[in-house]
Protein backbone atom coordinates (compact mmCIF):
# COMPACT_ATOMS: atom_id res chain seq x y z
CA UNK A 1 0.00 0.00 0.00
CA UNK A 2 1.65 3.35 -0.94
CA UNK A 3 1.16 6.48 1.29
CA UNK A 4 -1.37 7.84 -1.23
CA UNK A 5 -3.65 5.01 -0.42
CA UNK A 6 -2.79 5.81 3.55
CA UNK A 7 -3.94 9.37 3.73
CA UNK A 8 -6.98 8.67 1.62
CA UNK A 9 -7.82 6.26 4.40
CA UNK A 10 -7.46 8.85 7.19
CA UNK A 11 -8.79 11.59 4.81
CA UNK A 12 -6.85 13.49 2.73
CA UNK A 13 -8.94 16.86 2.95
CA UNK A 14 -10.85 17.61 6.09
CA UNK A 15 -10.52 19.18 9.27
CA UNK A 16 -7.14 18.52 10.18
CA UNK A 17 -5.74 20.12 7.32
CA UNK A 18 -8.18 22.87 7.16
CA UNK A 19 -6.69 23.57 10.92
CA UNK A 20 -3.01 23.28 10.12
CA UNK A 21 -2.66 25.40 6.85
CA UNK A 22 -4.58 27.52 8.78
CA UNK A 23 -2.30 27.60 11.81
CA UNK A 24 1.05 27.26 9.54
CA UNK A 25 -0.48 30.78 7.41
CA UNK A 26 -1.03 32.89 10.38
CA UNK A 27 2.32 32.01 11.36
CA UNK A 28 4.21 32.80 7.60
CA UNK A 29 2.33 35.68 7.45
CA UNK A 30 4.43 36.44 10.90
CA UNK A 31 7.71 35.42 9.66
CA UNK A 32 7.70 37.27 6.80
CA UNK A 33 7.84 40.62 8.38
CA UNK A 34 10.55 40.04 9.88
CA UNK A 35 12.79 40.35 6.40
CA UNK A 36 10.63 43.61 5.27
CA UNK A 37 10.84 44.97 9.18
CA UNK A 38 13.92 46.84 8.35
CA UNK A 39 12.29 49.10 6.05
CA UNK A 40 10.57 50.89 9.65
CA UNK A 41 13.00 49.69 12.14
CA UNK A 42 15.51 50.70 10.39
CA UNK A 43 14.02 53.85 8.23
CA UNK A 44 16.58 57.20 7.60
CA UNK A 45 15.03 60.04 8.77
CA UNK A 46 15.99 63.34 8.00
CA UNK A 47 19.08 64.69 9.86
CA UNK A 48 21.59 67.62 10.09
CA UNK A 49 24.79 68.16 12.56
CA UNK A 50 24.13 69.19 16.38
CA UNK A 51 24.68 72.80 16.09
CA UNK A 52 25.39 75.00 19.36
CA UNK A 53 23.26 77.93 17.68
CA UNK A 54 20.43 75.97 17.24
CA UNK A 55 20.53 73.29 19.74
CA UNK A 56 21.98 74.49 23.04
CA UNK A 57 20.06 77.22 24.74
CA UNK A 58 23.03 78.81 26.36
CA UNK A 59 24.43 79.69 22.71
CA UNK A 60 21.50 80.62 21.62
CA UNK A 61 21.17 83.32 24.92
CA UNK A 62 24.70 85.15 23.71
CA UNK A 63 23.37 85.66 19.85
CA UNK A 64 22.73 89.26 19.22
CA UNK A 65 19.48 90.90 18.30
CA UNK A 66 16.44 88.89 16.96
CA UNK A 67 17.48 85.86 14.38
CA UNK A 68 14.70 83.52 13.53
CA UNK A 69 15.18 79.67 13.50
CA UNK A 70 16.31 79.43 9.43
CA UNK A 71 18.59 82.31 9.62
CA UNK A 72 20.58 80.81 12.56
CA UNK A 73 20.51 77.25 10.77
CA UNK A 74 22.11 79.41 7.70
CA UNK A 75 24.79 80.31 9.92
CA UNK A 76 25.28 76.68 11.33
CA UNK A 77 24.56 74.44 8.57
CA UNK A 78 26.25 74.74 5.10
CA UNK A 79 23.68 73.97 1.97
CA UNK A 80 24.42 70.73 0.32
CA UNK A 81 24.01 69.03 -2.53
CA UNK A 82 20.40 69.64 -2.94
CA UNK A 83 20.41 73.05 -1.96
CA UNK A 84 19.13 72.25 1.34
CA UNK A 85 21.15 72.06 4.51
CA UNK A 86 23.92 69.54 4.85
CA UNK A 87 23.45 66.65 6.82
CA UNK A 88 27.15 65.28 7.26
CA UNK A 89 28.81 68.49 7.84
CA UNK A 90 28.50 71.88 9.92
CA UNK A 91 30.50 75.46 10.04
CA UNK A 92 33.10 75.60 12.34
CA UNK A 93 31.86 78.95 13.37
CA UNK A 94 28.88 80.92 12.65
CA UNK A 95 29.15 82.47 8.88
CA UNK A 96 27.37 85.63 10.44
CA UNK A 97 28.40 86.81 6.58
CA UNK A 98 25.93 84.87 5.11
CA UNK A 99 22.84 86.79 6.37
CA UNK A 100 23.87 89.60 3.77
CA UNK A 101 21.40 89.67 1.27
CA UNK A 102 24.26 89.61 -1.18
CA UNK A 103 25.97 86.79 0.26
CA UNK A 104 26.70 83.97 -2.41
CA UNK A 105 28.38 80.57 -2.38
CA UNK A 106 31.20 82.01 -2.68
CA UNK A 107 30.89 83.54 0.56
CA UNK A 108 32.31 80.63 2.40
CA UNK A 109 34.67 77.41 1.29
CA UNK A 110 34.49 73.75 2.25
CA UNK A 111 37.70 75.28 4.77
CA UNK A 112 34.95 76.47 7.34
CA UNK A 113 33.14 73.77 7.41
CA UNK A 114 33.63 70.07 10.02
CA UNK A 115 32.66 66.73 10.11
CA UNK A 116 29.00 66.27 12.51
CA UNK A 117 31.62 65.78 15.26
CA UNK A 118 28.99 66.17 18.38
CA UNK A 119 26.30 64.22 16.70
CA UNK A 120 23.41 64.56 14.92
CA UNK A 121 19.58 65.86 15.13
CA UNK A 122 17.24 63.93 13.63
CA UNK A 123 13.59 64.49 12.59
CA UNK A 124 11.52 62.40 14.54
CA UNK A 125 7.70 63.36 12.99
CA UNK A 126 7.46 59.82 11.44
CA UNK A 127 9.66 57.61 14.19
CA UNK A 128 9.83 58.18 16.67
CA UNK A 129 13.24 56.11 17.20
CA UNK A 130 14.89 53.49 14.15
CA UNK A 131 18.43 51.78 14.68
CA UNK A 132 19.85 54.39 12.13
CA UNK A 133 19.13 57.26 15.05
CA UNK A 134 20.08 54.51 17.77
CA UNK A 135 23.53 54.31 16.49
CA UNK A 136 23.99 57.31 14.37
CA UNK A 137 24.14 55.32 11.20
CA UNK A 138 23.95 58.10 8.85
CA UNK A 139 26.83 59.89 6.79
CA UNK A 140 30.51 58.18 6.89
CA UNK A 141 28.59 55.36 8.71
CA UNK A 142 25.49 54.87 6.24
CA UNK A 143 26.68 51.83 4.62
CA UNK A 144 26.24 49.62 8.14
CA UNK A 145 22.17 49.80 7.47
CA UNK A 146 22.78 47.96 4.34
CA UNK A 147 25.53 45.88 5.77
CA UNK A 148 22.92 44.50 8.64
CA UNK A 149 20.55 43.79 6.03
CA UNK A 150 23.23 41.56 4.04
CA UNK A 151 23.88 39.93 7.76
CA UNK A 152 19.99 39.00 8.27
CA UNK A 153 19.85 37.71 4.55
CA UNK A 154 23.45 36.02 4.92
CA UNK A 155 21.87 34.25 8.23
CA UNK A 156 18.81 32.36 6.22
CA UNK A 157 21.55 31.25 3.38
CA UNK A 158 23.29 29.71 6.78
CA UNK A 159 20.45 28.45 8.32
CA UNK A 160 18.96 27.02 5.37
CA UNK A 161 22.31 24.94 4.48
CA UNK A 162 22.50 23.80 8.39
CA UNK A 163 18.73 23.03 9.53
CA UNK A 164 17.92 20.77 5.94
CA UNK A 165 19.76 18.09 7.18
CA UNK A 166 19.11 18.43 10.85
CA UNK A 167 15.38 18.13 9.81
CA UNK A 168 16.04 15.17 8.09
CA UNK A 169 17.77 13.54 11.02
CA UNK A 170 15.96 14.77 13.42
CA UNK A 171 12.18 15.50 12.29
CA UNK A 172 10.42 18.54 10.62
CA UNK A 173 8.09 19.40 14.02
CA UNK A 174 11.20 19.18 16.25
CA UNK A 175 13.45 21.24 13.93
CA UNK A 176 10.34 23.71 13.46
CA UNK A 177 9.45 23.87 17.36
CA UNK A 178 13.10 24.61 18.09
CA UNK A 179 13.14 27.23 15.30
CA UNK A 180 9.90 29.47 16.62
CA UNK A 181 11.34 29.34 20.16
CA UNK A 182 15.06 31.26 18.77
CA UNK A 183 12.69 33.59 16.35
CA UNK A 184 11.05 34.46 19.53
CA UNK A 185 14.12 34.88 22.01
CA UNK A 186 16.33 36.18 19.58
CA UNK A 187 14.20 38.83 17.91
CA UNK A 188 13.04 39.94 21.50
CA UNK A 189 17.01 40.45 22.56
CA UNK A 190 17.53 42.65 19.05
CA UNK A 191 15.02 44.74 20.57
CA UNK A 192 17.23 45.08 23.56
CA UNK A 193 20.73 44.89 22.01
CA UNK A 194 23.26 47.58 23.51
CA UNK A 195 25.81 48.00 20.54
CA UNK A 196 25.32 47.66 16.69
CA UNK A 197 27.35 44.52 16.38
CA UNK A 198 25.22 43.08 19.20
CA UNK A 199 22.00 43.38 17.08
CA UNK A 200 23.28 42.26 14.17
CA UNK A 201 24.29 39.04 16.12
CA UNK A 202 20.94 38.90 16.99
CA UNK A 203 19.37 39.34 13.31
CA UNK A 204 21.81 36.63 12.14
CA UNK A 205 20.65 34.13 14.59
CA UNK A 206 16.81 35.29 13.76
CA UNK A 207 17.35 35.24 10.18
CA UNK A 208 19.04 31.50 10.76
CA UNK A 209 15.70 30.37 12.53
CA UNK A 210 13.88 31.99 9.51
CA UNK A 211 15.10 29.28 7.40
CA UNK A 212 14.48 26.67 10.54
CA UNK A 213 10.74 27.16 9.86
CA UNK A 214 11.10 27.31 6.02
CA UNK A 215 13.56 24.55 5.78
CA UNK A 216 11.43 21.99 8.11
CA UNK A 217 8.35 22.84 6.96
CA UNK A 218 9.89 21.63 3.44
CA UNK A 219 7.85 18.02 3.54
CA UNK A 220 7.23 17.68 0.24
CA UNK A 221 10.30 16.46 -1.46
CA UNK A 222 9.90 13.13 -0.88
CA UNK A 223 6.11 12.87 -1.68
CA UNK A 224 4.55 11.19 -4.72
CA UNK A 225 4.49 13.91 -8.16
CA UNK A 226 1.09 15.69 -8.81
CA UNK A 227 0.84 15.34 -12.62
CA UNK A 228 -1.41 17.26 -14.54
CA UNK A 229 -1.78 18.62 -17.89
CA UNK A 230 -0.56 21.33 -18.17
CA UNK A 231 -0.57 21.98 -13.95
CA UNK A 232 1.92 22.86 -11.60
CA UNK A 233 4.13 19.78 -10.52
CA UNK A 234 4.14 20.33 -6.83
CA UNK A 235 6.34 17.15 -6.08
CA UNK A 236 9.56 19.44 -7.47
CA UNK A 237 10.71 21.13 -3.96
CA UNK A 238 9.93 24.00 -6.49
CA UNK A 239 9.02 26.70 -3.65
CA UNK A 240 12.11 28.22 -2.43
CA UNK A 241 10.55 29.02 0.77
CA UNK A 242 9.62 25.67 1.24
CA UNK A 243 6.03 24.25 1.46
CA UNK A 244 3.93 23.58 3.57
CA UNK A 245 4.36 20.58 5.83
CA UNK A 246 0.73 20.12 5.95
CA UNK A 247 1.45 18.93 2.31
CA UNK A 248 2.33 15.69 3.14
CA UNK A 249 -0.89 15.67 5.06
CA UNK A 250 -3.02 17.09 1.89
CA UNK A 251 -5.06 14.92 -0.88
CA UNK A 252 -3.11 15.59 -4.46
CA UNK A 253 -6.71 17.30 -5.61
CA UNK A 254 -6.00 19.81 -2.73
CA UNK A 255 -2.70 20.48 -3.69
CA UNK A 256 -2.47 23.43 -6.15
CA UNK A 257 -5.08 25.46 -3.24
CA UNK A 258 -3.02 24.94 0.00
CA UNK A 259 0.02 25.88 -2.53
CA UNK A 260 -1.82 29.54 -3.35
CA UNK A 261 -2.61 29.80 -0.06
CA UNK A 262 0.97 29.44 1.20
CA UNK A 263 2.05 31.98 -1.05
CA UNK A 264 -0.60 34.22 -0.92
CA UNK A 265 0.62 34.12 3.14
CA UNK A 266 3.85 35.87 2.15
CA UNK A 267 1.67 38.53 0.19
CA UNK A 268 -0.53 39.03 2.83
CA UNK A 269 2.67 40.27 5.38
CA UNK A 270 3.05 43.28 3.21
CA UNK A 271 -0.02 44.42 4.52
CA UNK A 272 0.74 43.11 8.02
CA UNK A 273 3.99 44.62 8.70
CA UNK A 274 2.45 48.12 7.10
CA UNK A 275 -0.05 48.33 9.59
CA UNK A 276 2.06 46.93 12.47
CA UNK A 277 4.87 50.03 11.60
CA UNK A 278 1.83 52.87 11.12
CA UNK A 279 0.60 52.11 14.27
CA UNK A 280 4.06 51.51 16.50
CA UNK A 281 6.51 54.16 15.87
CA UNK A 282 9.59 53.38 17.48
CA UNK A 283 11.88 50.64 16.90
CA UNK A 284 12.45 48.87 20.11
CA UNK A 285 8.60 48.58 20.20
CA UNK A 286 7.79 47.49 16.31
CA UNK A 287 11.23 44.77 16.82
CA UNK A 288 9.12 42.87 19.85
CA UNK A 289 5.21 43.48 18.29
CA UNK A 290 6.98 41.36 14.73
CA UNK A 291 8.80 38.79 17.30
CA UNK A 292 6.76 37.90 20.40
CA UNK A 293 3.71 36.46 18.71
CA UNK A 294 6.15 33.50 18.08
CA UNK A 295 6.37 32.26 21.61
CA UNK A 296 2.51 31.59 20.99
CA UNK A 297 3.80 30.08 17.63
CA UNK A 298 6.40 28.03 19.65
CA UNK A 299 3.53 27.08 22.11
CA UNK A 300 1.31 25.86 18.97
CA UNK A 301 3.92 24.44 17.09
CA UNK A 302 3.65 21.06 19.88
CA UNK A 303 0.00 20.30 18.18
CA UNK A 304 1.33 20.13 14.97
CA UNK A 305 1.82 16.49 13.33
CA UNK A 306 4.80 15.38 12.34
CA UNK A 307 5.62 14.41 8.56
CA UNK A 308 4.32 11.13 8.86
CA UNK A 309 6.13 10.35 5.47
CA UNK A 310 9.35 11.39 7.18
CA UNK A 311 8.74 8.95 9.82
CA UNK A 312 7.89 5.80 7.47
CA UNK A 313 11.11 6.39 5.76
CA UNK A 314 13.37 6.50 9.08
CA UNK A 315 11.48 3.54 10.13
CA UNK A 316 9.51 4.79 12.78
CA UNK A 317 6.23 2.76 12.28
CA UNK A 318 4.96 2.75 15.90
CA UNK A 319 5.09 7.11 15.78
CA UNK A 320 4.02 7.08 12.46
CA UNK A 321 0.95 4.67 13.11
CA UNK A 322 0.17 6.94 16.20
CA UNK A 323 0.12 9.97 13.70
CA UNK A 324 -2.41 8.47 11.40
CA UNK A 325 -5.16 7.27 13.86
CA UNK A 326 -4.67 11.12 15.44
CA UNK A 327 -5.38 12.39 12.09
CA UNK A 328 -7.72 9.73 11.23
CA UNK A 329 -9.58 10.66 14.88
CA UNK A 330 -9.58 14.41 13.69
CA UNK A 331 -10.83 14.14 10.66
CA UNK A 332 -13.65 11.33 12.18
CA UNK A 333 -12.28 8.93 10.36
CA UNK A 334 -11.99 6.54 13.54
CA UNK A 335 -13.61 3.67 11.55
CA UNK A 336 -10.50 3.08 9.51
CA UNK A 337 -8.57 2.50 12.72
CA UNK A 338 -8.40 -1.33 12.20
CA UNK A 339 -6.79 -1.05 8.90
CA UNK A 340 -4.15 0.88 10.16
CA UNK A 341 -1.63 -1.60 11.36
CA UNK A 342 2.44 -1.85 11.23
CA UNK A 343 1.84 -4.55 8.58
CA UNK A 344 0.35 -1.68 6.63
CA UNK A 345 2.82 0.64 7.38
CA UNK A 346 6.15 -1.93 6.97
CA UNK A 347 4.64 -2.09 3.21
CA UNK A 348 3.76 1.31 2.80
CA UNK A 349 7.27 1.99 4.48
CA UNK A 350 8.51 0.04 1.41
CA UNK A 351 6.96 0.92 -0.98
CA UNK A 352 8.68 4.59 -0.22
CA UNK A 353 12.23 3.32 -0.10
CA UNK A 354 11.57 1.56 -3.41
CA UNK A 355 10.51 4.53 -5.43
CA UNK A 356 12.66 7.20 -3.18
CA UNK A 357 16.06 8.21 -5.69
CA UNK A 358 19.04 9.97 -4.79
CA UNK A 359 19.86 13.10 -6.22
CA UNK A 360 23.06 12.89 -8.74
CA UNK A 361 25.80 15.10 -8.61
CA UNK A 362 26.18 18.89 -9.34
CA UNK A 363 28.35 18.04 -12.25
CA UNK A 364 25.87 15.97 -14.12
CA UNK A 365 23.84 19.29 -13.92
CA UNK A 366 27.44 21.20 -15.16
CA UNK A 367 28.87 18.49 -17.74
CA UNK A 368 26.14 17.62 -20.21
CA UNK A 369 25.77 20.22 -22.31
CA UNK A 370 21.80 20.63 -22.64
CA UNK A 371 21.60 20.32 -18.88
CA UNK A 372 24.17 23.15 -18.45
CA UNK A 373 22.58 25.77 -20.43
CA UNK A 374 19.24 25.33 -18.61
CA UNK A 375 20.71 24.94 -15.15
CA UNK A 376 23.03 28.26 -15.91
CA UNK A 377 20.04 30.12 -17.11
CA UNK A 378 17.51 28.62 -14.29
CA UNK A 379 20.17 29.59 -11.52
CA UNK A 380 20.37 33.10 -13.34
CA UNK A 381 17.07 33.58 -13.10
CA UNK A 382 17.04 32.78 -9.52
CA UNK A 383 19.83 35.07 -8.67
CA UNK A 384 18.11 38.11 -10.56
CA UNK A 385 14.65 37.21 -8.20
CA UNK A 386 17.22 37.67 -5.08
CA UNK A 387 19.30 40.18 -6.10
CA UNK A 388 16.33 42.61 -6.93
CA UNK A 389 13.56 41.75 -4.83
CA UNK A 390 15.64 42.41 -1.49
CA UNK A 391 17.66 45.34 -3.18
CA UNK A 392 14.67 47.27 -3.98
CA UNK A 393 12.18 46.26 -1.29
CA UNK A 394 14.26 46.47 1.25
CA UNK A 395 14.83 50.63 0.36
CA UNK A 396 11.92 51.75 0.43
CA UNK A 397 12.83 54.70 1.14
CA UNK A 398 14.55 55.64 -2.03
CA UNK A 399 11.42 54.76 -4.00
CA UNK A 400 9.09 57.29 -2.37
CA UNK A 401 8.11 59.37 0.52
CA UNK A 402 5.13 57.27 1.92
CA UNK A 403 6.79 54.36 3.00
CA UNK A 404 3.80 52.37 4.59
CA UNK A 405 1.88 53.08 1.48
CA UNK A 406 4.30 52.00 -0.64
CA UNK A 407 4.36 48.81 1.43
CA UNK A 408 0.37 47.98 1.23
CA UNK A 409 0.93 48.45 -2.66
CA UNK A 410 3.36 46.09 -3.10
CA UNK A 411 1.20 43.38 -1.35
CA UNK A 412 -1.84 44.80 -3.60
CA UNK A 413 0.35 44.14 -6.54
CA UNK A 414 1.51 40.82 -5.21
CA UNK A 415 -1.84 39.10 -4.80
CA UNK A 416 -2.66 39.37 -8.39
CA UNK A 417 0.91 39.43 -10.00
CA UNK A 418 0.87 35.58 -8.60
CA UNK A 419 -2.87 34.19 -9.03
CA UNK A 420 -2.57 35.93 -12.28
CA UNK A 421 0.73 34.12 -12.95
CA UNK A 422 0.04 30.76 -12.39
CA UNK A 423 -2.91 31.44 -15.30
CA UNK A 424 -0.45 32.77 -17.83
CA UNK A 425 1.14 29.91 -17.10
CA UNK A 426 -1.01 27.20 -17.89
CA UNK A 427 -2.85 29.40 -20.77
CA UNK A 428 0.27 31.23 -22.37
CA UNK A 429 3.06 28.51 -21.28
CA UNK A 430 6.54 28.71 -19.24
CA UNK A 431 8.94 30.15 -21.52
CA UNK A 432 7.22 33.70 -22.44
CA UNK A 433 5.57 34.20 -19.30
CA UNK A 434 9.05 34.15 -17.40
CA UNK A 435 10.52 36.00 -20.16
CA UNK A 436 8.04 38.54 -20.29
CA UNK A 437 7.88 38.99 -16.26
CA UNK A 438 11.25 39.65 -16.25
CA UNK A 439 11.43 42.33 -18.85
CA UNK A 440 8.42 43.79 -17.84
CA UNK A 441 10.05 44.41 -14.05
CA UNK A 442 13.55 45.15 -15.91
CA UNK A 443 12.07 47.76 -17.77
CA UNK A 444 10.55 49.37 -15.28
CA UNK A 445 13.23 49.54 -13.01
CA UNK A 446 15.34 50.65 -15.72
CA UNK A 447 12.50 53.48 -16.49
CA UNK A 448 12.78 55.06 -13.31
CA UNK A 449 16.48 56.42 -13.96
CA UNK A 450 14.97 58.85 -16.11
CA UNK A 451 12.56 60.07 -14.06
CA UNK A 452 13.15 62.87 -12.34
CA UNK A 453 13.08 62.91 -8.21
CA UNK A 454 10.26 65.50 -8.19
CA UNK A 455 8.34 63.18 -9.61
CA UNK A 456 7.60 61.01 -6.85
CA UNK A 457 4.41 59.36 -7.68
CA UNK A 458 5.23 58.12 -11.11
CA UNK A 459 8.91 57.21 -9.35
CA UNK A 460 6.83 54.47 -6.89
CA UNK A 461 3.96 53.35 -9.48
CA UNK A 462 7.16 52.48 -11.74
CA UNK A 463 8.92 50.78 -9.05
CA UNK A 464 5.47 48.78 -7.53
CA UNK A 465 5.11 47.50 -11.29
CA UNK A 466 8.62 46.66 -11.31
CA UNK A 467 8.26 44.85 -7.89
CA UNK A 468 5.20 43.11 -9.15
CA UNK A 469 6.78 41.77 -11.96
CA UNK A 470 9.46 39.89 -9.92
CA UNK A 471 6.82 38.52 -7.83
CA UNK A 472 5.28 37.23 -11.22
CA UNK A 473 8.83 35.86 -12.16
CA UNK A 474 9.32 34.33 -9.07
CA UNK A 475 6.22 32.44 -9.33
CA UNK A 476 6.91 31.24 -12.95
CA UNK A 477 10.87 30.35 -11.83
CA UNK A 478 9.30 28.11 -9.15
CA UNK A 479 7.49 26.26 -11.15
CA UNK A 480 9.19 26.42 -14.79
CA UNK A 481 12.79 25.78 -12.89
CA UNK A 482 10.98 22.09 -11.48
CA UNK A 483 10.06 21.19 -14.73
CA UNK A 484 13.23 21.74 -16.57
CA UNK A 485 15.28 18.97 -14.85
CA UNK A 486 14.74 15.15 -14.67
CA UNK A 487 13.74 13.86 -11.38
CA UNK A 488 16.79 12.61 -10.49
CA UNK A 489 18.71 15.95 -10.77
CA UNK A 490 15.88 18.19 -9.66
CA UNK A 491 16.45 18.50 -5.97
CA UNK A 492 20.29 19.43 -7.03
CA UNK A 493 18.94 22.00 -9.48
CA UNK A 494 16.33 23.65 -7.97
CA UNK A 495 18.56 23.65 -5.02
CA UNK A 496 21.26 25.57 -6.67
CA UNK A 497 18.89 27.83 -7.82
CA UNK A 498 17.70 28.54 -4.37
CA UNK A 499 21.18 29.34 -3.24
CA UNK A 500 21.51 31.37 -6.19
CA UNK A 501 18.91 33.38 -4.82
CA UNK A 502 19.93 34.32 -1.69
CA UNK A 503 23.48 35.06 -2.85
CA UNK A 504 21.38 37.59 -4.99
CA UNK A 505 19.39 38.37 -1.83
CA UNK A 506 22.79 39.66 0.04
CA UNK A 507 24.27 41.65 -2.70
CA UNK A 508 21.63 43.33 -3.12
CA UNK A 509 21.37 45.43 -0.78
CA UNK A 510 25.05 46.31 -0.72
CA UNK A 511 24.61 47.66 -4.41
CA UNK A 512 22.72 50.56 -2.96
CA UNK A 513 26.23 51.89 -1.76
CA UNK A 514 26.92 52.71 -5.58
CA UNK A 515 24.54 55.64 -4.85
CA UNK A 516 27.35 57.58 -3.48
CA UNK A 517 28.69 58.25 -7.21
CA UNK A 518 25.13 58.57 -8.58
CA UNK A 519 21.81 57.91 -7.76
CA UNK A 520 20.77 55.89 -10.39
CA UNK A 521 23.53 53.50 -10.54
CA UNK A 522 21.96 50.67 -7.98
CA UNK A 523 18.68 50.82 -10.32
CA UNK A 524 20.68 50.25 -13.59
CA UNK A 525 22.35 47.30 -12.37
CA UNK A 526 19.05 45.98 -11.29
CA UNK A 527 17.37 46.87 -14.20
CA UNK A 528 19.69 45.28 -16.55
CA UNK A 529 20.07 42.05 -14.32
CA UNK A 530 16.18 41.74 -14.83
CA UNK A 531 16.67 42.64 -18.70
CA UNK A 532 19.62 39.72 -19.07
CA UNK A 533 17.52 37.56 -17.26
CA UNK A 534 14.64 37.71 -19.42
CA UNK A 535 16.63 37.50 -22.99
CA UNK A 536 18.54 34.31 -21.68
CA UNK A 537 15.22 32.84 -20.83
CA UNK A 538 14.33 32.76 -24.38
CA UNK A 539 17.16 30.49 -25.10
CA UNK A 540 15.17 27.64 -22.73
CA UNK A 541 12.61 25.17 -23.93
CA UNK A 542 8.52 25.00 -23.34
CA UNK A 543 7.89 22.17 -20.99
CA UNK A 544 3.81 23.02 -20.87
CA UNK A 545 2.18 19.95 -21.22
CA UNK A 546 5.26 17.99 -21.50
CA UNK A 547 5.73 14.54 -19.57
CA UNK A 548 8.02 15.95 -16.40
CA UNK A 549 11.23 13.98 -17.18
CA UNK A 550 12.73 11.48 -14.90
CA UNK A 551 15.89 10.53 -16.50
CA UNK A 552 18.74 12.35 -18.35
CA UNK A 553 17.85 10.51 -21.51
CA UNK A 554 14.08 11.78 -21.22
CA UNK A 555 15.42 15.80 -21.39
CA UNK A 556 17.69 14.32 -24.22
CA UNK A 557 14.53 12.91 -26.21
CA UNK A 558 12.71 15.52 -25.14
CA UNK A 559 14.95 18.21 -26.63
CA UNK A 560 15.68 16.00 -29.92
CA UNK A 561 11.86 15.98 -31.12
CA UNK A 562 11.77 19.86 -30.57
CA UNK A 563 14.42 20.15 -32.70
CA UNK A 564 12.99 17.27 -34.98
CA UNK A 565 9.29 19.28 -35.25
CA UNK A 566 11.66 22.55 -35.51
CA UNK A 567 13.79 21.15 -38.65
CA UNK A 568 10.76 19.72 -40.27
CA UNK A 569 8.92 22.93 -39.61
CA UNK A 570 11.52 24.80 -41.49
CA UNK A 571 11.27 21.96 -44.39
CA UNK A 572 7.42 22.85 -45.03
CA UNK A 573 7.88 26.86 -45.02
CA UNK A 574 10.88 26.22 -47.51
CA UNK A 575 8.40 24.31 -49.40
CA UNK A 576 5.82 26.46 -49.66
CA UNK A 577 7.99 29.29 -50.91
CA UNK A 578 7.95 27.50 -54.44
Amino acid sequence: MAFSELLDLVGGLGRFQVLQTVALMVSIMWLATQSMLENFSAAVPSHRCWAPLLDNSTAQAGVPGELSPEALLAVSIPPGPNQRPHQCRRFRQPQWQLLDPNATASSWNEADTEPCVDGWVYDRSTFTSTIVTKWDLVCDSHALKPMAQSIYLAGILVGAAACGPVSDRLGRRLVLTWSYLQMAVTGTAAAFAPAFPVYCLFRFLLAFAVAGVMMSTDSLRRSPTWHHAGGLRAGSRADPLGLLAVMEWTAARARPLVMTLNSLGFSFSHFLIAAVAYGVRDWTLLQLAVSVPFFLSFLCSWWLAESARWLLTTGRLDQGLQELRRVAAINRKGAVWDSLTPEVLFSAMREELRVGQAPASLGTLLRIPGLRLRTCISTLCWFAFGFTFFGLALNLQALGSNIFLLQTLIGVVDIPAKTGTLLLLTHLGRRPTQAASLLLAGLCILANTLVPQEMGALRSALAVLGLGGVGAAFTCITVYSGELFPTVLRMTAVGLGQMAARGGAILGPLVRLLDVHSPWLPLLGYGMVLVLSGLATLLLPETQNLPLPDTIQDVQNQAAKVATHGTLGNSILKSTRF
